[in-house]
């Protein structure tokens, strides 16, 4: 299953592979066109492979916390968690929780690697959830490579425990702040995945 919106990426890469294909074909002493030709092809299974979003099915209850993002915990601090998104990750982030979405704050940004603790000043979209246990916050920013972070939900509208709820493209990180009463289960350099696994339960039942 690919990404929604990730079509237009593939279809556009898919036709210059086409193009440069065919040119190489009709002139067939020509270099550049065959490395264009070549560049196509790895571009378009690149994509391909990029914007995968394959199903996921939440581990535990439905009061357990599911990781927004496939990627390595790179910090947790009291009730904050940083997921790093790498480039051969999923980038389809999904609700930790179910509730209403009460809030969503786009901002455009700047450049900074993911990874790197400055990256706040990045295009972020900062998303707030009110649901049965409390409310979460959850901030997409983008990476590097390109600003561009796709929401597939609007202020007001009810996501369910693991549901798809946009995307970000081409490196990034998610951070995520627990509602209160929760206690994370993962640790720094723990691998993760979207809509899957598990990071933070209320603290009665990690006791």
């Amino acid at each position: 299953m690919l990404a929604k919106g990730s079509l237009t990426w593939i279809f556009g890469v898919f036709l210059f592979t086409l193009v440069t294909g065919y040119i190489s074909q009709f002139w067939s002493g020509s270099t550049l066109a065959h490395f264009l030709f070549i560049i196509g092809i790895l571009l378009t299974l690149f994509f391909i492979v990029f914007f995968r979003d394959p199903e996921r099915t939440p581990q535990g209850d439905d009061d357990d916390m599911v990781s927004p993002a496939d990627g390595k915990v790179i910090r947790i601090n009291d009730r904050i968690v940083c997921i790093f998104m790498n480039i051969h990750n999923v980038h389809v982030n999904r609700a930790p929780l179910s509730g209403i979405v009460t809030h969503i704050d786009y901002k455009p940004g700047g450049f900074i690697p993911a990874f790197n603790k400055d990256s706040n000043v990045n295009e972020r979209n900062h998303v707030v959830v009110k649901s049965d246990y409390g409310i979460l916050e959850l901030t997409q920013i983008a990476g590097i490579l390109t600003r561009r972070i796709v929401s597939y939900i609007s202020e007001g509208g009810h996501v369910e425990r693991g549901e798809r709820i946009g995307m970000i493209r081409f490196g990034s990180r998610v951070d995520v702040v627990i509602p209160e009463g929760y206690g994370f289960i993962i640790r720094k350099g723990a691998n993760v995945k979207a809509g899957e696994t598990i990071i933070a339960m209320k603290k009665e039942k990690i006791q």
